[in-house]
């Protein structure tokens, strides 16, 4: 009788370890011909609705990695929520460009070359259709020193903060805009081993949502995208938000929506039937980490 307990105690430990290695396949690791999908919830940090969402996005859906902005007010309040939740891939979101009317944000250098007159972080990097002389980083007399000093700092920062972020990312295209800002980067990355580019995987993006606006519309526009998906690695980028009174006052000319919009992408983001469809495809959800186990192309 002893024995046969032992046996199916044995033997109960042995499912356990296959249903876990099943469950850790299915979020966390990379390889072989199946189908793999990186969900990516860019700018946590950036406001305390932008930190909720994201966390929501990991807890209760299908994220795999954040990218935290590190010059913005809500920085702290995100690195500690990242840190209560350690299994959570974390890549720095470079940011050299504020692009938001209502709230801004400066450098945690002093770059002069890389800011408007007010001090502040020009809007974007190319000029957007419609506006003013004075509002694109690329067309001010930008220093490269300074923009190496600035990206070491908010790299420096993030790993003092969050010490297991594992890659870089480019807030607003910051990355490849110039090619002597391209090598900076690539450099950058490689020094603080932080070079995790998907590109040097064959990651192929994720289809985006289309014309579809409202969170339902979203849901089957995400379920299509994913029943469409074929053998490979694939990455899915987009910015978890939340409906609050906090979020409906940013904005910039053209897009001032953001509530709403951002609203919905968290919506998909935490769908039950996301996930359903993810587990009846049989796409194995994984980050930015697990591709250094993966060859590169």
């Amino acid at each position: 009788m002893n024995l046969r307990r032992i046996s199916l105690f044995v033997l109960s430990l042995l499912v356990i370890f296959a249903v876990g290695g099943d469950c850790l396949l299915a979020r966390g690791t990379a390889g072989g011909d199946g189908i793999y999908l990186i969900v990516r919830g860019d700018d946590i940090g950036s406001s305390h609705t932008a930190n909720v969402a994201c966390i929501e996005s990991y807890k209760k859906g299908i994220v795999t990695s954040l990218e935290i902005m590190v010059p913005c007010a809500w920085f702290p309040e995100a690195a500690k929520m990242l840190n209560e939740n350690p299994g959570l891939d974390v890549g720095v979101h470079v940011t050299l460009t504020s692009e938001w009317e209502g709230v801004k944000w400066r450098p945690l250098t002093n770059a002069p070359s890389l800011t408007d007159a007010d001090g502040y972080f020009y809007p974007t990097i190319w000029r957007r259709k419609g506006m003013p002389a004075g509002t694109a980083l690329r067309e001010a007399n930008w220093k490269i020193e300074e923009i190496e000093k600035e990206i070491r700092a908010q790299i420096e920062l993030a790993i003092r903060k969050v010490p297991r972020v594992s890659h870089l990312s480019g807030h607003m295209g910051c990355e490849g805009w110039d090619d002597e800002v391209r090598k900076l980067w690539t450099r950058l990355a490689k020094e603080y081993n932080l070079d995790i580019m998907p590109s040097d995987y064959n990651v192929k993006r994720a289809g985006g949502f289309g014309n579809a606006k409202t969170a339902p519309e979203r849901v089957n526009r995400f379920i299509e995208m994913l029943e469409g998906l074929r053998p490979g690695t694939y990455l899915f980028v987009d910015h978890p938000g939340q409906d609050t009174a906090e979020m409906r006052a940013i904005g910039h000319e053209g897009y001032y929506d953001v509530a709403r919009d951002r609203d919905a992408v968290t919506e998909v983001f935490t769908s039950k039937e996301v996930r359903n469809a993810i587990e009846r495809l049989n796409i194995k959800l994984i980050s930015y980490k697990d591709l250094k186990s993966m060859k590169r192309k």
